[in-house]
């Protein structure tokens, strides 16, 4: 399957990518449970989390800021592969939260993040449109040519796993369409583009009525452990260690099972 997989180069500059990829939260009814800063000083507290995690950090990202008033936490959400390239490439940010220990690696590997924890795992679906017009019912369905299917990337992690998964259930699948993220990926069905494709099962559950998922066996040899880590030069680190401490507590917790994630 590998070989067969085509990589994405990076083409957006650097900083268009990020000016594109950088949202905040900004304010909204949220939890106020989580711990209280002391300083009541305007801060910006910047974190570059997986695609996946967009809808769940984001809630935590509301009751972050209620808890820490003039706090505002800004977001880069993407591909994990990408993050990290940015990350190396010194833009800047406080927090990474990657989809997989290998993403975080190469940040670690360049003595740019502290010690990883890992707060989350996630699997993968297999995601049709609603209604299911291709009458998808397994993996092996994927493989018949007469199937479009879109597939995350291989360098990115849920492009890594549905090789992982292919491969134990020994199916070649040719996509139509590899892309940069799982929200794109998803997307494609979303939009009909394609018969089927797989993603997290986050994905799925958070895309509603617009999509079914379809659980496979071999999803089991593919799971996905998520590690998030403060970097080294975090320019808010005291704000970066509460986040995290955030998102490793029970409250964080709660919100991450409730959307679909198992915990580690």
């Amino acid at each position: 399957m590998s070989r067969r997989l085509f990589r994405w180069a990076v083409a957006a500059p650097l900083a268009l990518v990020l000016a594109a990829g950088l949202t905040g939260c900004g304010s909204g009814t949220a939890d106020t449970s989580a711990p209280a800063s002391s300083g009541g000083t305007a801060k910006t507290l910047t974190v570059f989390a997986a695609a996946s995690l967009t809808g769940t950090f984001t809630e935590l990202g509301k009751t972050f800021e209620t808890a820490h008033p003039g706090t505002t936490v800004k977001f880069n959400f993407g591909s994990s592969a990408t993050l990290a390239q940015q990350i190396t490439q010194d833009a800047p940010a406080d927090v990474f939260a990657a989809a997989s220990p290998a993403t975080m690696k190469t940040v670690s590997d360049a003595s740019l993040a502290g010690q990883p924890t890992t707060f989350v795992r996630n699997r993968l679906e297999i995601a049709v449109p609603a209604g299911n017009p291709a009458k998808v019912n397994g993996l092996k369905d994927l493989a018949d040519p007469k199937t479009k299917v879109a597939l995350c990337a291989e360098q990115v992690p849920c492009g890594a796993a549905a090789v992982k998964a292919l491969d134990a259930a020994a199916l070649t699948v040719t996509p139509v369409t590899l892309e940069q993220d799982v929200k794109a990926t998803l997307t494609k069905v979303e939009l009909g583009e394609v018969d089927a494709a797989l993603v997290y099962k986050t994905d799925v559950i958070a895309a509603g009525d617009k999509v079914q998922g379809i659980p496979f066996p071999e999803a089991e040899k593919a799971i996905n452990d998520y590690p998030i880590a403060v970097l080294t030069k975090a320019p808010a680190g005291g704000l970066a260690n509460e986040f995290v401490d955030l998102v490793l507590s029970p409250q964080g917790r709660d919100v991450l099972t409730k959307a679909g994630f198992d915990a580690p």
